[in-house]
């Protein structure tokens, strides 16, 4: 024993290990509920996941047995005559499900921005609200509006692309004159790029809610310390908001796109179904999986029944790609790992 000052202090029996001290938390009652309550919930989770891709798989058996691998490539739909594909449908799926991504994502991140980062305040809970409620819009409301509203106002859009980016093979239209003022503007309705931008403006807001949460997470010290330095607000914005909320972005762009993967009831209003390979996307005649099988489900019977299951087999698989794919990117970019402030 050591005395020192009046204060007992007992000698060491052995010295102290080397290394950090392990550090032993204690689970309360509460943290182990939580902790077997979250661990089913996502067993449960998968579970369905497992069980919807079985259903299908089952369901749709027959079909597969008889089309075989020509099921991926074969264009037309008959399945009376045992000659049907979903090479079309899903051309026209992922064609639709890229046009309102790629106009759907600049809007988003746009409108996300600018509600934490530029708005004031008082117009900031508006505008989240109002986004919102885009959201809660429902998916036949869009469809009724977009064919009897957008088809007609956006011709005008559709002829000028075809106008002057034509020499662009996908933007060219057969049939047509775009330089004639009394060409037949029926050869611009009922095609892809006009489903393309109607599923845009549903997709939009579910985009922008989740680039929004993301923004808003950017801490204020790293904003200031960027205006401190003599960054403008959209210097601020490319060095810290942009690199912050990266997985964000990512994220609600796959979001979006699983959305609009299975869009069904609009698309179904604006298209005109045909079952082949439309590279023109602005021309007349496109299709999709979510369509085919809400146009057809209720007069098919029998093995009929069966191919449209297998079609939705195709589109669970494309959805279970496209996600998981969206997972690895967010993973190599999560947001806030780093910034450039």
């Amino acid at each position: 024993m050591v005395a020192t000052l009046g204060t007992t202090i007992p000698s060491p029996s052995e010295p102290p290990a080397e290394g950090p001290r392990p550090i032993i938390a204690v689970e309360g009652r509460g943290d182990r509920v939580f902790r077997i309550g979250t661990g089913f919930s996502g067993v449960v989770v998968l579970a369905i996941m497992v069980g919807v891709g079985l259903f299908l798989t089952i369901q749709g058996l027959q079909a597969l047995r008889v089309g075989g691998f020509h099921f991926l490539t074969t264009s037309q739909w008959q399945p009376e005559t045992h000659h049907f594909g979903v090479a079309a449908v899903l051309f026209g799926t992922v064609t639709i499900a890229f046009i309102a991504v790629a106009v759907a994502v600049p809007l988003s991140l746009g409108t996300a921005l600018f509600i934490t980062d530029v708005a004031p305040p008082r117009l900031r809970s508006y505008l989240v609200a109002m986004v919102d409620l885009m959201a809660a819009v429902p998916s036949v409301v869009y469809g009724l509006w977009g064919a009897k509203f957008l088809t007609g106002h956006a011709l005008g859009l559709a002829r000028w692309i075809s106008t002057w980016f034509s020499w662009i093979p996908i933007f060219r239209v057969t049939g047509a004159n775009p330089h004639s003022p009394t060409a037949n503007s029926t050869v611009w309705t009922t095609s892809a790029f006009l489903a393309g931008l109607v599923v845009a403006l549903m997709v939009m807001p579910i985009q922008c809610a989740v680039m929004r949460e993301v923004f808003s997470q950017v801490p204020p010290g790293e904003r200031e310390g960027a205006y401190a330095l003599g960054a403008t607000r959209w210097g601020m914005i490319r060095i810290v908001s942009l690199p912050f909320g990266r997985g964000g972005i990512i994220g609600g762009t796959m979001l979006g796109l699983g959305r609009a993967l299975g869009e069904t009831i609009a698309i179904l209003l604006i298209i005109s179904p045909v079952f082949k390979i439309n590279w023109h996307v602005l021309q007349t005649g496109t299709n999709s999986v979510s369509a085919l099988i809400a146009n057809q489900y209720s007069e098919a019977s029998g093995f009929g029944l069966s191919a449209l299951f297998a079609a939705g087999l195709a589109l669970f698989a494309i959805t279970l790609v496209v996600n998981f794919t969206a997972s690895i990117f967010v993973a190599r970019s999560r947001s806030g790992a780093s910034s450039e402030a």
